[in-house]
């Protein structure tokens, strides 16, 4: 099995209610998934959240949403391969 990801952006975000200079939001993915012969697309939406400093600017937030977004799919691909399926 091999899981590729080949799309990512914010889907949404918004300032944490409570905590200063915190950012929440989604974001979406796209992986595809090899078993055998057998290719299948699958779109999450992760939750996630980023400490960004009072003056990033757009760019910069979606950014630190997306690396962490990307750093949940690596563990989920570290983990999937420790299972033996991979």
């Amino acid at each position: 099995m091999t899981l590729q990801l080949i799309d990512i952006t914010v889907r949404d975000k918004q300032a944490h209610p409570r905590l200063a200079g915190r950012m929440t939001g989604h974001v979406r993915a796209v992986l595809s998934e090899t078993v055998g012969a057998r290719e299948q697309t699958h779109e999450l939406a992760i939750p996630v959240w980023a400490d960004v400093a009072p003056d990033a600017s757009e760019a910069d937030i979606d950014m630190a949403l997306m690396v962490k977004a990307a750093d949940i799919i690596a563990r989920l691909k570290a983990n999937l391969g420790s299972t033996g399926t991979s």
